[in-house]
């Protein structure tokens, strides 16, 4: 009826001994097949923060703001052609997206309306009323 010997606790009723776990490289968990530390240390050098601040201060003057907010940044980001391919898959808390409006979905615009000039006529004026 014994289901196996006592389970000895260490220090703290922590379970202890047992076999050790392999450890698990940090490329591993993030996926990657080259050193984690490397990269984080090109990124360090790649000047990349000073990059995207510069540009998000050009976007907030843009807007007429003085102080970055995220949107700024996310604008920043992926109008920049270098850092929006970095940034790929990244989501920027409380950015949004990049304002953009598919041509189909925009009013047509004819001949007609392209010919006439825009000042209004004396003819196409309604008579008053007395």
């Amino acid at each position: 009826m014994d289901t196996g010997g006592k389970i000895k606790k260490g220090a703290g009723g922590r379970k202890g001994g047992g076999p050790k776990k392999k450890p698990v490289s940090r490329s591993v968990k993030a996926g990657l097949q080259f050193p984690v530390g490397r990269i984080g240390r090109y990124l360090k050098k790649g000047r990349y923060a000073q990059r995207v601040l510069e540009l998000a201060g050009n976007a907030a003057r843009d807007n007429k703001k003085n102080r970055i907010i995220p949107r700024h940044v996310l604008l920043a980001v992926r109008n920049d052609e270098e850092l929006g391919k970095l940034l790929a898959g990244v989501t920027i808390a409380h950015g949004g997206v990049l304002p953009n409006i598919n041509p189909v979905l925009l009013p047509k615009k004819t001949e007609k309306a392209a010919k006439e000039p825009k000042s209004p006529s004396k003819a196409t004026k309604s008579p008053k009323k007395a």
